[in-house]
């Protein structure tokens, strides 16, 4: 029963937040700060979930074959590559590091 109350709070949250965007004036949505926020925080809130999802093992700070792969990606995407070519070298130094025993 509470996993049924659980999804009711969040329904009726995300309803809430999208009510609340659509009440919003705007003239509020155009000034320059909030322009710039809107711009900027979906690139640091997906930064974040990167770090969390790479160096986190439930309680605990990992550095393992993850943190290859996510420098392999950071130097495919300063050398400019595709996006497929950046995951696949994530894919490629994670699986070969943990081959390795990393």
């Amino acid at each position: 029963m509470n996993i049924w109350i659980a999804i009711a709070a969040t329904a009726v949250g995300c309803y809430a937040v999208k009510l609340a965007g659509l009440l919003v004036p705007a003239g509020v949505l155009e000034r320059p700060v909030v322009r710039r926020l809107a711009a900027l925080l979906p690139v640091a809130l997906l930064a974040a979930l990167t770090a969390q999802q790479t160096f986190s093992e439930g309680q605990a700070l990992v550095v393992d074959a993850r943190a290859a792969g996510l420098a392999a990606a950071a130097v495919a995407l300063i050398l400019r590559a595709p996006f497929l070519i950046v995951v696949a070298a994530a894919v490629a130094v994670t699986a070969g590091v943990r081959a390795l025993g990393g």
